[in-house]
């Protein structure tokens, strides 16, 4: 058998995964490690710690294809970049126990796709890649049967969706590339009244394949309307937009590809607003959006094109193990009294989102609790923070557009906001996570403690970090964050 590992890294977010035998026993990004939030760089200690996990190394997967990524930099005026004289097997030789292993490089929306569809449990389906842009394609639609993929159709670079959204991101003050899930939030307080403005300005052509924007804006959109300064009502506009593209985009993808069955990548399948949008169309029967869909998950999506097999999904915890269990009695003793706490043990997740494993916890239900959880991690007020809630008892408190919602991927109207304030969000929605026994047994039975002692069987989970910083990924991080913020990691 075969012994694969996968990397991105190079524009941000770099990664590292592991497929040893045919199934996935690793992937963390590499912030985690250098503790420098959405770090490109390859890792040292990541890239240790994965080759740690088999014996050898058969072979090093890169995500996407250096030669092609360069004529388009150089098109975008990007030369510092294009020009950069080293290439990717000459960087990887510099990590020793890579120099004698053979280098494979495969596309960038073919990682999106691979990584999206060889773990999505099903032997047919649409796939759909919405990224800000990869070498040149910056949509791409395949059909997938079998271990086949095959792109129908593709829509290139300077036309591109997430590179629209990744604009009013900075123009609304965020960083782009990094921020738009904040915009997404501000969303919520404006209304979508300069929508028809924004498409009159922007989209040349909404038809698919051949949607074409009316200008390039890589470079952002800061001298757009300038007159125009309320920021919610700007990205409520903006998140109208993308919605409606991405409406016309999926109709023709079930209409042209004919699955019941869509495989969703890329970074643009990140805005759960729009996922419930599209749950709720019933284009499709089932939808698998993988829980790192971004550039960081083709570290995954890369291996898995160059393998061309299907595995297991085994669930989000493939990062860093903290050996230690938590202290269950004191957890639910403090949360029951209103406290916040950290929540570290087991494998880190790999993927943007806390999901009980390197969590900072608190009781839902005060609107106080927002406020104080707001103050540890020095965020923006007007962000939501999400509920984990017991599996069985999910749709009692949540109207959610899926079964189940294991990885944050969608948002849910609350059934009864005034019993959870700290975590509905302005317009009345939740970024619920279900949580099953089988998936993580340490954080079901904290939540079912929970649920015993208060009657409430949600608590509020967000990141184990501050703004800024990535998510607490060792023991040593964990006792950092307790000596620096004041707040007990168990």
């Amino acid at each position: 058998m075969t012994n694969v590992l996968g990397v991105s890294y190079g524009s941000h977010d770099a990664a590292v995964a592991v497929i040893r035998d045919g199934t996935l026993v690793y992937a963390s990004h590499c912030e985690r490690f250098s503790r420098v939030k959405n770090d490109p760089r390859l890792d040292p200690s990541a890239v240790a710690e994965a080759l740690s996990q088999v014996d050898r190394v058969d072979s090093v997967i890169y995500y996407e294809r250096p030669l092609l990524k360069r004529g388009r930099q150089l098109r975008a005026g990007q030369f510092s970049a294009a020009l950069d004289p080293r290439g990717v097997r000459d960087r990887l030789r510099e990590i020793p126990a890579l120099r004698r292993t053979p280098v494979h490089i495969v596309g960038h929306h073919e990682s999106h796709a691979a990584g999206g569809y060889f773990t999505s449990g099903f032997d047919e389906a649409a796939v759909v890649v919405v990224d800000a842009i990869g070498e040149w394609d910056t949509v791409s639609v395949w059909s997938a049967r079998g271990t086949s993929l095959t792109k129908v159709a593709s829509v290139r670079y300077p036309h591109s969706i997430g590179l629209l959204y990744s604009a009013f991101t900075q123009r609304v003050g965020f960083r782009p590339n990094e921020e738009e899930y904040i915009m997404m939030g501000l969303a919520a307080y404006g209304t979508p009244d300069l929508a028809e403005l924004i498409w009159d300005d922007f989209v040349r052509s909404p038809r698919w394949p051949d949607f074409r924007l009316t200008r390039s804006v890589h470079r952002g959109v800061a001298d757009w309307r300038p007159r125009l300064t309320n920021p919610a009502v700007i990205a409520a506009s903006a998140q109208e937009v993308t919605e409606r593209l991405l409406d016309d985009l999926f109709g023709w993808v079930a209409e042209t590809v004919g699955s019941r069955n869509l495989v969703y990548s890329g970074g643009v399948a990140l805005n759960c607003r729009y996922n419930s949008r599209l749950a709720r169309s019933t284009l499709f029967d089932r939808i698998w959006i993988m829980p790192n869909p971004g550039d960081a998950g083709s570290a995954v999506g890369a291996a898995l094109a160059h393998l061309r097999r299907h595995v297991r999904w085994p669930g989000p915890y493939l990062g860093h193990r903290i050996a230690h269990e938590p202290d269950l009695d004191e957890a639910v003793r403090r949360l029951v009294r209103g406290e916040v706490i950290g929540f570290a043990h087991g494998r880190a997740e790999f993927g943007p989102r806390a999901l009980g494993n390197r969590s900072l916890l608190t009781d839902p239900r005060p609107a106080a609790a927002k406020r104080r959880v707001n103050a540890v991690k020095r965020r923006e007020p007007f962000r939501p923070f999400a509920p984990a809630v017991l599996a069985d008892h999910a749709h009692e408190a949540f109207d959610l557009p899926v079964p189940h919602s294991p990885y944050m991927q969608y948002v849910a109207r609350c059934r009864d906001p005034e019993q959870l304030m700290a975590v509905c969000h302005a317009d009345g929605t939740s970024r619920v996570q279900t949580v099953r026994l089988a998936e993580n047994p340490v954080f079901h039975e904290l939540l079912t403690r929970f649920h015993r002692e208060t009657g409430c069987p949600v608590l509020l989970n967000t990141s184990l970090n501050v703004k800024g910083e990535p998510l607490v990924n060792s023991v040593e991080d964990a006792r950092r964050f307790q000596e620096c913020y004041g707040i007990p990691v168990l």
